[in-house]
């Protein structure tokens, strides 16, 4: 579960996959958008993060996966501190993190499946030794017969699995996942988890940003929760451990 970082059993920021340490966000002059965050994750844990909406949770999110920078604080991803690490550098982290965004973010001039083939592409895979892993990640999240459609012809259930299977493709050491339950059905949803909880046993530490209690509830993995900015629960719920 999550840890303190001034707690004396405290993952050191090396051991961690993510710390932060007193970490506050801020968009332009604006106010805090997230306040004073200390919190870690080992590696291979698998957490939600939970708050009304305007909590903070995709700000939280990007700021993991480098969309933003905070405004105070020290923040360690893979053993680096971010601050320090030089902007062409960047890229050869964020290929670690898989991120499914709320809004999918497809490139609606590729089919389905060279959507969730281009992470491998990027990292210099050939076709053939890549071409029955994407189909059979297609058809488990159910899209067997949809992998030559293009994104605009399909619906937002569809889309929303299509970049799921995308983020997950190339086992990233880190996935985080922004309401991806939200345009699917309860089957397909808890389905989706099943994907998630899968890719955890493989070794990939997963933060799952969501609205969708009955889902965490189902999972007993733990909770960060979110309110007004501020971490004011870590770790389990409901007795799960």
């Amino acid at each position: 579960m999550s840890r303190q970082p001034h707690d004396e059993q405290a993952l050191d920021a090396d051991d961690a996959i993510l710390a932060f340490d007193d970490v506050s966000m801020r968009y332009g002059r604006g106010p805090e958008t997230l306040k004073d965050l200390t919190f870690s994750l080992e590696p291979g844990s698998f957490h939600f993060l939970t708050g009304a909406s305007g909590a903070g949770k995709s700000s939280l999110l990007k700021l993991i996966y480098l969309a933003a920078k905070p405004s105070k604080g020290l923040m360690h991803l893979f053993g680096q501190d971010v601050s320090t690490v030089p902007p062409k550098q960047q890229p050869m982290l964020r290929r670690r993190i898989g991120v499914v965004f709320q809004e999918f973010r497809l490139l609606d001039h590729m089919s389905a499946f060279d959507n969730v083939a281009l992470p491998l592409r990027i990292a210099g895979r050939k076709p053939d030794s890549y071409r029955q892993d994407v189909a059979e990640l297609l058809a488990w999240v159910g899209l067997r017969s949809r992998m030559h459609a293009m994104p605009a012809t399909l619906a937002g259930g569809e889309k929303q699995r299509l970049a799921i299977a995308r983020a997950v493709v190339n086992r990233p050491d880190i996935l985080l996942a922004d309401e991806p339950t939200g345009n699917v059905d309860h089957e397909m949803g808890l389905r989706i988890l099943r994907l998630f909880v899968e890719l955890n046993r493989l070794g990939t530490t997963v933060l799952i940003a969501t609205h969708d209690q009955d889902l965490v509830a189902r999972s007993g993995k733990p909770v960060l929760h979110l309110e007004d900015g501020r971490l004011t629960q870590l770790g389990p719920i409901g007795g799960a451990s």
